[in-house]
């Protein structure tokens, strides 16, 4: 029997490295990697023309794009997640506060949808009680899905959110990762308050998942599974050197990876929906209350059949 091979993206990163260097593989298939140097270009590529058989994702696009009626599937293999407190900046010295947003101009790097931007905003709502709709966000560019129409509260950005905000044309940016003097956080010690954040509520924010064509999910019964075990194997080996201290060089992700287990004493990356359930839920709550959604999915329509009870 010829061998299964899949086209698959994914950014080379902590937990899923020993899949790309070949040292994990699923049984029943081979992973054929393609690199695509912008990962959001190939989650496009995804939504738009199915282009891959396996594709990290963006969650939140993920939740859209299957709300639009796009043939693939989640597997509940979460290979990053992150704190955005520090994803909301501000020019230096402006004095701008999170509870003055309202009625202010606040850029989104790319689109309304992205996943940054919604827990950056889910931010601002619950921990600073600023009304969303309040506040005009404007975009930098398009939403990946194309059938997708932002909430009247968005408009074009109309130039670089980094001159916009340094002329005060924007009170506010998310998701643009400025760096230098002129910009500063919008939240004080961002970092610290991500992990307030934690272990108040026990939430790692999730960012980006794996979906996979549904055509052949549908052909080959046992697939999900098998993709899951490998993507959990590479994973463990991850968590094992991270708790070891065995990274060498390690990256940003790396080391926010392990600030989470010292936090929480346990995986800083849980695979598996019961394990996430209550972080999806608050995400979908996000989701509808941001006028990204509009209506509840169920959570396990959400993921490959057969993934439901799977847990690393």
């Amino acid at each position: 029997m010829a061998e299964l091979h899949l086209t698959t993206v994914t950014r080379t990163q902590g937990a899923n490295s020993a899949l790309k260097d070949g040292s994990v593989s699923p049984g029943g298939a081979v992973l054929d990697f393609v690199e695509v140097p912008v990962l959001p270009h190939a989650f496009r590529r995804m939504v738009r023309n199915l282009e891959f058989d396996v594709s990290e994702m963006a969650v939140t696009t993920y939740l859209v794009a299957k709300a639009h009626g796009v043939r693939f599937t989640a597997l509940p293999v979460f290979l990053v997640r992150g704190f955005h407190h520090e994803a909301i900046q501000v020019a230096a010295g402006s004095g701008v506060r999170p509870e003055g947003l309202a009625g202010k101009r606040v850029g989104v790097n790319r689109g309304y949808t992205v996943t940054t931007g919604v827990w950056a905003r889910a931010v601002l709502a619950e921990e600073y009680g600023v009304d969303l709709d309040e506040v005009v966000w404007a975009l930098s560019g398009d939403e990946h899905v194309r059938e997708y129409r932002a909430p009247a509260n968005t408009e074009p950005a109309g130039g670089d959110l980094a001159e916009l905000l340094a002329s005060g044309k924007l009170a506010a940016v998310i998701g643009a990762g400025l760096t230098g003097p002129d910009v500063a956080p919008l939240v004080p010690e961002a970092r610290e308050a991500g992990l307030r954040a934690l272990r108040k509520d026990g939430f790692h924010p999730v960012n980006h998942l794996v979906v996979v064509r549904d055509e052949l999910l549908a052909a080959h019964p046992g697939l999900a599974e098998d993709l899951f075990a490998a993507f959990a194997a590479a994973k463990r080996g991850y968590v094992e050197a991270l708790r070891a201290g065995a990274i060498t060089d390690p990256t940003p992700a790396d080391r926010l990876n392990a600030a989470v287990a010292a936090a929480t004493g346990g995986d800083p990356l849980p695979y598996g929906l019961e394990p996430n359930r209550a972080v999806l839920e608050r995400l979908l709550d996000h989701a509808l209350s941001q006028h990204i959604l509009d209506a509840r999915p169920d959570l396990h329509a959400l993921f490959a059949e057969g993934t439901h009870n799977l847990i690393a």
